[in-house]
């Protein structure tokens, strides 16, 4: 019998998106979602700022038993998207247990800097 594996609420507090890139790699970051499930996963994503209101309930769907990666320079909501440069925070919600992979590649030298953790699972 198939258990769920993953938590249906995720955290990702520390998140950015370099606003410079250095060489051929463009700075970025990847929300990555595992949906070990044979259905499909809705997820809705809030994006929290500092000073401004957050982007909420951005629907997003992962099919069964497949990976995304989600560049979150691609989320939007009515027409606004995350700026470069700020820092913000992320959450998923899932109407599924997945689990939740947060990368960050800051290209803005030559030197290039690749971060990945694992979001913080909300039981």
């Amino acid at each position: 019998m198939f258990q769920p594996r993953g938590e249906r609420h995720w955290i990702i507090p520390d998140a950015y998106i370099p606003p410079t890139s250095a060489g051929k790699l463009e700075s970025h970051e990847s929300i990555c979602v595992l949906n070990c499930s044979s259905e499909e996963a809705l997820l809705k994503i809030t994006i929290f700022f500092e000073d401004q209101e957050p982007l909420e309930e951005i629907l997003y769907v992962v099919p069964g038993r497949r990976t995304k990666h989600i560049r979150t320079s691609s989320l939007t909501k009515k027409g606004k998207s995350i700026p470069l440069g700020v820092p913000y925070a992320i959450e998923v919600v899932s109407d599924l247990p997945i689990i939740v992979q947060y990368s960050r590649l800051d290209a803005t030298q030559a030197e290039n800097a690749l971060m990945s953790v694992i979001a913080y699972p909300i039981k």
